[in-house]
């Protein structure tokens, strides 16, 4: 009976925690739909393709990691939705210059046509150039974020940080690099840890620097479980490019294949992949244990994070 009743307690957490990320989705629609500039202010194709590339949906996983680590550190949702809303707009213009036909041209976006088949290769590298810029006038000025400069200079840090070419720019920058190349795991682990761990690292760390006086080791813990989870999303994904289903991922599958992409399935195989999600999983898991119950959203965003087939 008790390991009936545990199954039916982390089913109860497993869906009002799937309600809690739809509706954070559904936040962040809102929230990203009031901060972009309408379509009817010029130049208005540019800002319609803005909102195009923005407004598509999508899963939310960096604002999703903000949310969880506010909740986490006893702040609320209206304390970091700016931030949240800035490292989404750097993500969603890396991916619209990432779909480029210079970069790895898609021609599907979150089941849509990307940006540059929407309107044209022109319009989508400007859409990139107006969401980046868009992202750090946010982190200085919105209303709702901390008042305090110090917190201010810190988020505007960990997001350049992040997005430069020590970051996501780097890491894209030796995805394209290395097409068709043998890499060693490590060299794989590192070009993850820049193009996806970065932006994810930097979610679960600007929640946290809206509280300046956090401890030392709970900010250690956060570190320990943004890494294992950045680098596990990113393995997840290549199983998903393997594994999955284009009709549910909303892009086509088997794209690092042929572009000949040094990825961890490609190079330790699928079961071995597999087995590093778990092992990262339960590394993040861990690394959460100084917060005890508190950290029940983000426990909850790793467990959906990585058993997700989208």
């Amino acid at each position: 009976m008790n390991d009936v009743a545990d199954v039916r307690v982390a089913q109860r957490e497993t869906d009002a925690f799937r309600a809690q990320l739809e509706a954070w989705q559904a936040r962040m629609e809102q929230a990203l739909a009031q901060r972009l500039p309408d379509s009817a202010t010029v130049p208005g194709r540019l800002h319609d393709a803005m909102r195009y590339s923005v407004l598509g949906g999508g899963k939310r996983v960096r604002p999703a990691l903000v949310f969880a680590t506010a909740r986490t550190l006893g702040l609320t949702e209206d304390e970091v939705e700016a931030a949240a809303c800035a490292i989404e707009l750097v993500h969603v213009y890396s991916l619209v210059h990432d779909d480029l036909p210079a970069m790895d041209n898609d021609d599907l976006r979150r089941g849509r046509p990307t940006c540059h088949k929407a309107y044209d290769e022109a319009t989508a590298i400007l859409v990139g150039d107006g969401l980046q810029p868009l992202a750090f006038e946010l982190l200085a000025v919105d209303p709702a974020l901390p008042a305090s400069p110090e917190i201010r200079l810190r988020l505007i840090a960990l997001l350049a940080e992040a997005s430069g070419s020590l970051g996501m720019a780097g890491g894209q920058a030796i995805d394209l690099e290395v097409q068709g190349k043998r890499l060693d795991i490590a060299a794989v682990q590192d070009m993850h840890s820049r193009k996806t761990g970065a932006l994810i690292r930097a979610a679960v760390a600007m929640a946290a620097a809206c509280v300046p006086t956090l401890e030392p080791r709970l900010h250690a813990g956060l570190r320990s479980f943004a890494a294992a989870i950045g680098l596990a999303f990113q393995i997840q994904d290549d199983l998903l490019d393997v594994l999955g289903d284009s009709s549910t991922l909303g892009k086509a599958t088997g794209a690092d294949r042929e572009r000949a992409k040094p990825t961890y399935p490609a190079v330790l195989g699928i079961p071995a992949s597999q087995a590093q999600v778990s092992r990262l999983h339960a590394e993040a898991l861990d690394a959460l244990e100084p917060f005890g119950r508190r950290a029940e959203p983000l426990r909850l965003l790793a467990n959906w994070l990585l058993s997700r087939r989208y």
